[in-house]
């Protein structure tokens, strides 16, 4: 009766106004209008901002594009950007491969190209192929043009506007809108996809603001942790009180320590080359709770470290001096506009004193021109997009020493595209500044990784264990050990799960997964419990199997509940065959035949032309004693795919087990074509040339191969073989001494140059 009265009272209370109403327990988006009467400037700066227009209904106003009829051929495929009823459309090749009009539902972006998206069934949005460069006349824009110009796309081709590959759900509107939420059903293979605000709103960084707002207007209810924070989340306080004291030679140091990278993490979310897993707002607020961001991986940026794909900034900031020495996004660049803090090589004045840095004595050019902008040298651009430069953040020292090393690209012949890198090399000599190496002092061991060269698995465990080397090429030299399970790796390896990097503790999974059972399980088990989703999972994942069944009752309820994470973070993306096969090899790995099968049909469903589902599957076949069934899946996903170098390999090793050689060959050379840079495909072919009576041919395609991996072991020793066989002992001597500096403690390789040598001296002996 009591606690009954003392409620009825409370409630009536709350009815007359008398007593505040109970407080949300968690917080919501509430929209950037709510945060314009308190914050007038930053809202008029965001208002104008890259954020602000990153995604908008298409109408009079957004719409860049010229839709006047305009004309644009490519191919046989000409499509017409028009307009009717006040709407926008384009006439152009649909999903089935027929000409059809599609309306324009949103504009993508501002400046200096926009995109356009169409609505296709099942909730789907489509980024269109041809974009407008808005760029002015004189600058080359005002125009048309194709992201894809040196691709043939047609309906069905991952590429083509209307493929998997540039859907919208996926691949883009996380970054374009807030709080964003995919809602993809499976079962229907459809999307519900909504947002709190179109475009990139205040709450996009900030978090929902509704407990914000509560703290602000003194409502009450919240915790003694909200009004610390002021009801969000997180703070961005890493520059708050901070001060940077300047030193003779003219650079400045930080008061303190940056401590948590709350800043760039949230940025990164976007700004990162990453994969994701989660869009809950508290996850996506812990990066590493939410996303998977790449290393430092070949074909992703250079071995210094330097962009090459489309990379973003977060991966190459984080290598940067600037970056160990605390500077934050928002040192340079205000979060709100989106522009620098200040213009040109003002922005570098913060810290770099003008009266050393922006001089002649230091820059070399004369004052005033493109040669004297900091950013010219030291963050070179690359252009994605066709015609989006974009500046490289690892902020570098030009080492055109580089160039002529290990082939990377410098900023000195970027500009002087008449010289040559011997040249450039001569003359920052001749500036005194041959000596400076710069802070990416990882990069010859990663250069000597990707060439296979002799030595290159220490030069990693030295830049792996460096603690003075950025925890991102710390993490890329871990990764590049990968599948190299000798016992020192693993150890090392081992040691690692204990860095404060996440990066680093994940890649150091990766590394251990190629363990044995018992590594595994006492290098793995405590991860199951790290700070972060990402690095529970992966451990959850490497486990996964035959270690699985040795783990103690303590460790068994984390295991399934990181494993549970894992499954969860696959099936955020269950729109796509990568996820859905990552989900076949953890069914394969605990011996679910029937489970993993499922899941490759699944991501051969959703993507036909995905060559590692339809391979796993015949590998299934395989196991259960049906090649004929392996055979024909392969000959059927290589008719969707009729390009694929791994598919002719899978089908060849398939018809040589069923000895038809003579068919097998054939797929072997495709495949050697078709994955020109794949030299073990290269090598199988020629075994199977040599093995069938054409040894000519066969080290035809050795030597082809290695001219593209000088340094491959296996094409080595197979060339030096069969060299030695046809009688060529002076070109199997030289190979033999490359394998010899790549091995230099192989005795059989010894004995093998010697009875070379004999050869030369007396070949009838």
């Amino acid at each position: 009766m009591r606690s009954g009265f003392l409620l009825s009272f409370f409630v009536l209370l709350v009815f007359l106004g008398l007593a505040p109403a109970r407080a949300e327990t968690q917080a919501q988006f509430v929209g950037s209008e709510s945060c314009s009467a308190c914050h007038k400037s930053e809202y008029k700066a965001w208002g104008k901002s890259h954020h602000a227009g990153a995604m908008q209904v298409a109408d009079d106003k957004t719409v860049l594009g010229d839709f006047k009829d305009a004309h644009f051929r490519k191919g046989e495929v000409e499509s017409i950007f028009f307009r009717r009823d006040g709407k926008f459309f384009v006439h152009t090749d649909g999903p089935d491969g027929g000409l059809a009009d599609f309306e324009i539902k949103y504009t993508f972006g501002l400046t200096p190209l926009q995109q356009y998206l169409i609505e296709l069934p099942g909730g789907r949005l489509q980024a269109f192929g041809i974009a407008w460069d808005s760029r002015p006349a004189d600058q080359g824009g005002q125009r048309w043009f194709d992201l894809y110009p040196d691709r043939k796309l047609a309906a069905g081709d991952p590429l083509h506007w209307t493929g998997i590959d540039q859907n919208w759900n996926f691949q883009c509107a996380w970054c374009h809108s807030t709080d964003l939420k995919k809602n993809y059903d499976p079962a229907k293979a459809t999307f519900a996809t909504h947002w709190s605000e179109i475009s990139v709103g205040c709450e996009a960084c900030h978090g929902p603001a509704s407990r914000h707002l509560d703290w602000a207007k003194q409502r009450g209810g919240l915790s003694d942790a909200e009004k610390k924070s002021r009801g969000f989340a997180l703070r961005f306080d890493q520059r708050a009180g901070v001060t940077w004291a300047a030193n003779p030679e003219g650079t400045a140091a930080r008061s303190r320590p940056p401590g948590e990278r709350k800043e760039e993490l949230v940025c990164a979310g976007c700004h990162a080359r990453r994969s994701q897993f989660s869009d809950a707002p508290k996850d996506a607020q812990h990066f590493y709770d939410a996303f998977h961001p790449s290393t430092l991986a070949p074909g992703l940026y250079y071995p210094d470290g330097q962009q090459r794909d489309e990379v973003y900034n977060f991966g190459s900031f984080a290598q940067s001096r600037m970056h160990g020495a605390g500077v934050t996004c928002s040192d340079c660049h205000d979060p709100h506009s989106g522009k620098l803090r200040l213009a040109g090589n003002e922005v570098c004045g913060q810290c770099h004193a003008a009266k050393v840095f922006d001089a002649p004595t230091h820059h070399h050019h004369p004052q005033g021109s493109p040669g004297a902008q900091c950013a010219t040298c030291h963050m070179p651009t690359t252009t994605y997009m066709g015609v989006h430069a974009r500046q490289d953040h690892s902020m570098r020292i030009p080492r055109p020493d580089r160039t002529l090393s290990m082939g990377t690209p410098n900023a000195c012949n970027k500009c002087h595209t008449d010289k040559d890198a011997s040249w450039a090399v001569a003359a920052l000599k001749g500036w005194g500044m041959g000596a400076k190496p710069g802070a990416q002092g990882f990069a010859e061991a990663l250069a000597l990784a990707d060439a296979d060269g002799a030595g290159a698995g220490a030069a990693l465990a030295r830049v792996a264990k460096d603690e003075s080397q950025p925890a991102i090429a710390r993490a890329s030299a871990l990764q590049r050990l990968t599948g190299t399970p000798a016992p020192e790796v693993l150890a090392m390896a081992e040691q690692l799960t204990r860095a404060d990097d996440p990066m680093i503790r994940e890649a150091a999974v990766e590394v251990l997964a190629s363990a044995d059972p018992a590594t595994k399980k006492r290098a793995l088990t405590p991860l199951l419990r790290d700070e972060t989703a990402l690095v529970r999972m992966q451990a959850a994942r490497a486990l996964a199997g035959p270690a699985e069944a040795n783990l103690t009752p303590a460790d068994l309820a984390p295991f399934e509940k990181a494993l549970d994470e894992y499954v969860a973070g696959q099936m955020f993306t269950a729109e796509r065959p990568e996820s859905r096969s990552n989900l076949g090899g953890l069914n394969l790995a605990r011996g679910r035949l029937d489970a993993a099968q499922a899941e490759f049909a699944k991501s051969l469903e959703l993507d036909k032309t995905f060559a590692p589902a339809a391979i796993q599957l015949a590998e299934i076949a395989r196991a259960r004693g049906d090649e004929k069934g392996a055979e024909a899946i392969l000959t059927k996903s290589l008719a969707d795919n009729p390009q694929s170098g791994p598919l002719n390999y899978a089908l060849a090793m398939s018809l040589i087990r069923q000895k038809r050689v003579p068919d097998a060959l054939v797929r072997l050379e495709e495949a050697t074509r078709r994955a020109p840079d794949d030299t073990h495909t290269a090598y199988v072919y020629a075994v199977a040339l040599h093995d069938t009576g054409a040894p000519a041919k066969a080290i035809e395609v050795l030597r082809a191969a290695l001219t593209r991996r000088p340094n491959d072991r296996e094409t080595l020793s197979a060339l030096a073989s069969y060299e030695a066989q046809s009688g060529d002992y002076a070109s199997a001597l030289g190979h033999v001494q490359a394998l010899m500096k790549l091995e230099p403690d192989n005795p059989q390789l010894s004995r093998f140059e010697q009875a070379l040598r004999a050869k030369l001296v007396r070949p009838d002996k």
